[in-house]
């Protein structure tokens, strides 16, 4: 078993911060020495899901990981004030890797100490080289001006992106993650020349993916920034280790159900949609006239998911639909065998339960990142559809063309991806690509 030491320093949110973990916990397996560097109160949320607390220590650092996006200038001046707590930590302990994503500065502080700096990204390589490939749109100093935005045009991605995902609808999206990138910190650092310097200084690129669904992202990405990208695999933790049953309560649900006949929908802990939204989609599950579970956070505005149901629909419903507020054991209630659809959100973790699972898939993305994991699955891959009510009918209708399709597109993918040793052998060469980066000292 390999013996070294990884120190890992994530973004200081959520989204962040637990699929770090996660990527702990298989390292660990693997018996190396785990160090993560959080907050406070975010190592107190987060303890819960070390497995293995003899190989993987949480180390508080003195600052805060409270503020959301819209006081960006905030949580990076935060995450940058613990650089002198970080540089110390590391002079200490010596380890071989630190692994990190927006500590642009992370280099300057370990390569000194003979420590190899990681960039380990949390979204999907086919974002990662959207975001390289708008490279000549952002400037690098400032913000990017309303004015310039209007001028961007999809025909601005250079010839060499290896994917035709994006489509003109997606304009006002791909706009919008032009102005995200350049916002700035208070030192007028945008968060593009933040992310940028951070892939370009680091030693490799670490990627929560396989080559099987995004190898030719992953090329575009070693070819862009010539250094090596590392694939872990999608490191999802398994849905028996924390939870050894599903609630009685939901067990008992869905077992009145026949199997493979209820649609079951959940959109994140991220997504929080508008009153009118939420009806609409509630709207859309009655209409399909299967048995349906939604797990969603109530609306914005609304003290619970009941005080947004349309007019009537509770009872409209009653014996065949749940809309529930509160959390849920996804991963279990996905393996139920009554759940015969998952209509999700395709952010980077739920994509890959989504193919995993012998489920129809339908999508509704929200965020740009969602939106190109729905081309990739919908698009290139036909593996699941876009939309609500029409596309969950198409896709559970046992003669439907569209659902025979994507079924039958989806089980060849799961046989792919399911292949014994195939998952693990990413970690086991993960593991083995870092000791020859060691080797090479």
């Amino acid at each position: 078993m390999a013996e070294f030491h990884i120190v890992m320093f994530p973004w200081f949110a959520v989204g962040h911060i637990t699929p770090y973990t996660h990527l702990a916990n298989e390292l660990a397996s693997k018996g190396l020495k785990i160090s993560i560097l959080l907050p406070k109160k975010a190592h107190l949320q987060i303890q819960n899901l070390n497995l293995h607390p003899n190989q993987i220590t949480f180390y508080p650092l003195n600052t805060t990981s409270d503020a959301d996006l819209s006081l960006h200038g905030l949580l990076t001046t935060a995450y940058d004030l613990t650089r002198d707590q970080v540089q110390n930590f590391l002079s200490i302990t010596k380890p071989q890797f630190v692994f990190c994503d927006f500590a642009n500065w992370m280099p300057d502080i370990a390569r000194p100490l003979g420590i190899k700096t990681v960039y380990c990204s949390v979204i999907s390589p086919s974002m990662v080289a959207f975001t390289l490939a708008l490279s000549r749109n952002v400037p690098n100093d400032r913000r990017i001006t309303t004015e310039e935005l209007e001028k961007i045009e999809l025909e601005s991605l250079p010839a060499s992106y290896p994917s035709s995902l994006i489509m003109h609808r997606d304009l006002h999206e791909f706009r919008s993650v032009l102005m995200l990138l350049s916002l700035s910190s208070r030192d007028g650092t945008t968060l593009f020349e933040r992310v940028t310097t951070s892939r370009k200084r680091s030693d490799v690129l670490c990627m929560r993916s396989r080559r099987e669904l995004e190898g030719n992202f992953c090329d575009y990405i070693r070819n862009h920034l010539g250094k090596p990208v590392l694939l872990t695999g999608p490191v999802l933790p398994e849905a028996g280790v924390t939870n050894s049953s599903l609630e009685e309560l939901w067990a008992d649900w869905l077992g009145r159900f026949e199997p493979g006949s209820v649609v079951f929908c959940v959109f994140g802990s991220q997504i929080i949609l508008e009153k009118s939204q939420f009806q609409e989609l509630v709207s859309g599950f009655e209409l399909t006239r299967l048995p349906f579970f939604v797990a969603l956070k109530q609306p914005k505005g609304c003290a619970s998911v009941e005080d947004a149901f349309p007019l009537g629909f509770k009872e409209r419903v009653k014996g065949r639909g749940v809309v529930y507020g509160g959390w849920v054991q996804q991963p279990l209630i996905l393996s139920h065998p009554s759940i015969g659809c998952f209509v999700n959100h395709c952010g980077p973790r739920t994509m890959w339960e989504s193919l995993l699972i012998d489920s129809q898939i339908v999508l509704v993305p929200f965020l740009f990142d969602q939106i190109l994991n729905t081309r990739l699955l919908a698009g290139d891959l036909k593996v699941a559809v876009e939309n609500l009510s029409e596309a969950i009918k198409s896709v559970m209708d046992k003669d439907s063309e569209v659902g025979i399709m994507v079924k039958k597109n989806h089980a060849k993918l799961r046989e792919t991806l399911e292949k014994p040793g195939l998952m693990r052998g990413y970690i086991d060469q993960f593991v083995h690509n870092l000791q020859e980066l060691l080797s090479q000292n």
